[in-house]
């Protein structure tokens, strides 16, 4: 005699405990695995400037970074009636501008001087199955935190104005958030990944912090951590994908949550 064991169970265990095992499994497979960033000549060749040996690739991704952040700061390329609104037509035009500065730009530094594949820079699924679950995870544990602040004093006079109906709200979050993510995570970190190594993960995070003045303390406060998560991600994948839909889902709670729409 024997005991018949149903697919996808165990004995001595119901199916809910083994699925929830599984899940577990899974996640800490995701969050231990060490990708490998293999290193070309290109990466690492230099140039000397005033007795300084600096590494082509990473020395463009810095000025670059740091100049269309200035760019965008400035608002140098915004009509003059729209800079200092937040509401809905505005905060699209602005993503327009960021996708151009912040994802145009960099890609055609990529592709034109660098003569690169933008898959070592970010743009590819990578490890899709670690990075699903990853963002998911991520944004189910923050959603009830994001929600709450979206519905305090100054998160609601911040992100209330810029609201609107949920298809548009993402599709501005996209469009702005995407082309940050890789100007941030793709371009300067994985550009600085293959000359000074995994420290590149909180390095690109700092110009990101900054990039978060002017907004709530609290989510400026909490950006240089935000960065590095969302740089360990990327590292983590090889890709920018995840990081980018995490921060898209987040950014539409809180908006949502300030217009009491959720």
């Amino acid at each position: 005699m024997y005991a018949r064991v149903v697919e996808g169970t165990r004995p001595g265990g119901p199916p809910s405990s083994v699925q929830a095992s599984s899940v577990r499994a899974r996640l800490g497979r995701a969050l231990v695995g060490t990708p490998a960033y293999p290193v070309r000549a290109a990466d690492t060749a230099t140039i000397r400037l005033a007795g300084l040996d600096l590494p082509v690739r990473s020395t463009v991704a810095i000025v670059v970074t740091v100049l269309v952040l200035l760019a965008d700061y400035h608002r140098n390329f915004l009509p003059a009636d729209i800079l200092f609104s937040r509401d809905p037509a505005a905060m699209r035009t602005v993503a327009i501008e960021r996708f151009a500065l912040f994802g145009l730009v960099p890609l055609a530094i990529v592709l034109a001087l660098f003569r690169d594949d933008p898959r070592r820079f970010g743009l590819r699924l990578g490890d899709w199955r670690a990075g699903i679950l990853i963002a998911a995870v991520g944004v189910l544990i923050l959603a009830p935190i994001v929600v709450w602040l979206g519905h305090s004093p100054d998160f609601g006079a911040y992100y209330a104005p810029s609201a609107t109906d949920t298809p548009d709200l993402v599709l501005t979050n996209a469009l702005d958030l995407g082309a940050a993510e890789f100007l941030f995570r793709g371009f300067l970190m994985f550009a600085l990944l293959r000359t000074i190594g995994p420290l590149a993960v909180l390095v690109a995070a700092v110009p990101f912090a900054f990039s978060h003045l002017g907004k709530p303390e609290l989510e400026t406060l909490s950006a240089l951590f935000g960065g590095a998560i969302f740089g360990w991600v990327d590292w983590r994948t090889g890709s920018i994908l995840y990081s980018a839909a995490a921060h898209v889902a987040i950014l539409t709670l809180v908006t949502l949550a300030a217009a009491g729409r959720i």
